[in-house]
Parts: structure tokens; C-alpha cells; sequence
């Protein structure tokens, strides 16, 4: 059920300020959980460094708009995820997976398009979808499950967007 611009960045605010106040000052994480904070810091940083890329490769206009929503979006994840895995000593800024990214570098226009679709938007959100789930079901810190699952509607509509997004490019 397509939701509305208004209630996705409700949803947004929300997940965005359960990652920012979830958190216990000094107390560390169990392997679980900061093995989730490494594998979304990165899945989010892979997200930012293929979507800029795409404002410049791209060549179709819905990619790029794509692109830029996702910058948007998962900045602001990125940035709550960093103040939540501060607060338990993660200091490491996490860096993108450098095999998506590279293999994005050298491609251009339709090429790019079809990469960053299948490889980013497709299947970066398929993993990311599980990956949140996965914490929000099992992980052991309460307060990042939580934010976890309220996260993970946004980031489920951003798969939605990425699968929508690959049939209208495979129709034309």
C-alpha cells in the first residue's frame, strides 16, 4: 500500500529520533549488535557514495531523482546511527563496500543506470530490509531493536521505490 510523502517522513522523524536517543552512555554492545551498527554504517555509506555518483552519471532522469532521495534519506540515517554508535564507543566512521563503488566509477549513462538499479537501489535495499529486520527481531540492545523497526518501514519503502524503479527501466 503506497503511503504519502507526509506519512513517510512522519515514519522518518521518528525512526530518526529513536536512533538518536536510543542509547545507554559508555554501556558497550554485544557482538550482535555492533556488528549490525558496522553492517548499516556501511550499507548506508555504499548508499550515499553510488547515489552521488549517480547525480553525475546517470543518465536517465528518474535515476537521478531516485539518487537524490536517497541522499536525503539515508544522510540523515547515517548521522543517527553515528551519534548511537558513538555513544557506545564505535568511533570508526563506517566507508562504503568498494566493489559496489568502483564498479560504478567507470560506467556511464544507460550502463550506470542499469549497475546502480540492479546493484544499489535493488539489491543494497533488499539487504539493508533484511539486515534491519534481523536486529529489530533478534538484536540485544532494546533500545537499538526498537529503532531498528521503526526504521525499517522507510527503508522497505525505498525497496518498494528501487523495485518499482527497475520495472519501469526493464518496460522501456
Amino acid at each position: 500500500m503506497p503511503r504519502s510523502p507526509k506519512t513517510l517522513i512522519a515514519l522518518w522523524l521518528t525512526a530518526a529520533g529513536a536512533f538518536a536517543h536510543a542509547q545507554t552512555p559508555g554501556e558497550k554492545l554485544s557482538p550482535v549488535d555492533q556488528q549490525f551498527i558496522q553492517d548499516a554504517g556501511q550499507a548506508g555509506a555504499t548508499e550515499l557514495a553510488a547515489s552521488k555518483l549517480a547525480l553525475t552519471h546517470a543518465a536517465d532522469r528518474q535515476v537521478r531523482e531516485f539518487a537524490q532521495r536517497m541522499i536525503v534519506d539515508h544522510t540523515k540515517l547515517a548521522r543517527n546511527l553515528d551519534v548511537l554508535a558513538k555513544r557506545h564507543g564505535m568511533t570508526a566512521p563506517p566507508s562504503a563496500d568498494t566493489a559496489v563503488v568502483g564498479s560504478l566509477q567507470n560506467l556511464q549513462g544507460a550502463e550506470f543506470d542499469k549497475a546502480y538499479i540492479e546493484k544499489v537501489a535493488v539489491d543494497g535495499h533488499r539487504k539493508a530490509v533484511e539486515l534491519f529486520r534481523k536486529e529489530s527481531e533478534s538484536g540485544n540492545d532494546t533500545a537499538l531493536k526498537a529503532a531498528a523497526a521503526k526504521a525499517l518501514p522507510v527503508i522497505s519503502h525505498h525497496y518498494e521505490m528501487a523495485q518499482q524503479l527497475a520495472k519501469t527501466k526493464a518496460a522501456s
